[in-house]
């Protein structure tokens, strides 16, 4: 079996149910470039009352469908039932969400061969963008200040 590089997920929230598949062409770039692999995909959403659905990839607005439908998404079941239940008690009413999870494949010869040398994850985490981009504002008004 191929080694498979680090594999991440995502949930994204859209407010008042309005995601069109805008994103999808981003990340057929990424697909088309080899850095992402999409392994699995899930929506969910709350309509006005409350009320939570789950929906697959056939069951979307067909102008999503066919932007996801080029991405190439091996689903492989690795988000379940809880998974969608969980982010959907997070959802407002009237909003929705996409649950992605890729194989992040620009990074699978650097872990295999960290593996490979005994390396041993200790801690992983992602800076939040506004944090970064606060820290380089500031120091780029200490450079020119």
């Amino acid at each position: 079996m191929e080694e498979i590089g680090p594999v991440d997920y995502a949930i994204i929230a859209f407010p008042g149910n309005k995601f069109r598949g805008e994103v999808a062409p981003a990340l057929v770039d990424l697909v088309d470039a080899g850095v992402i692999r999409l392994i699995d995909v899930a929506f969910v959403g709350k309509n006005a009352d409350g009320e939570v659905v789950a929906m697959e990839l056939t069951e979307l607005d067909p102008d999503v469908q066919e932007s996801l439908d080029r991405l190439g998404i091996e689903v492989q079941g690795l988000l379940n039932e809880n998974d969608l239940m969980d982010a959907a008690d997070a959802l407002e009413p009237n909003s929705s969400a996409a649950l992605l999870v890729w194989e992040n494949v620009w990074a699978r010869q650097v872990t295999k061969a960290l593996r490979d040398a005994g390396g041993v994850l200790l801690a992983f985490d992602r800076l939040p963008h506004e944090v970064v981009q606060a820290a380089r504002e500031w120091v780029f008004e200490q450079a020119n200040a």
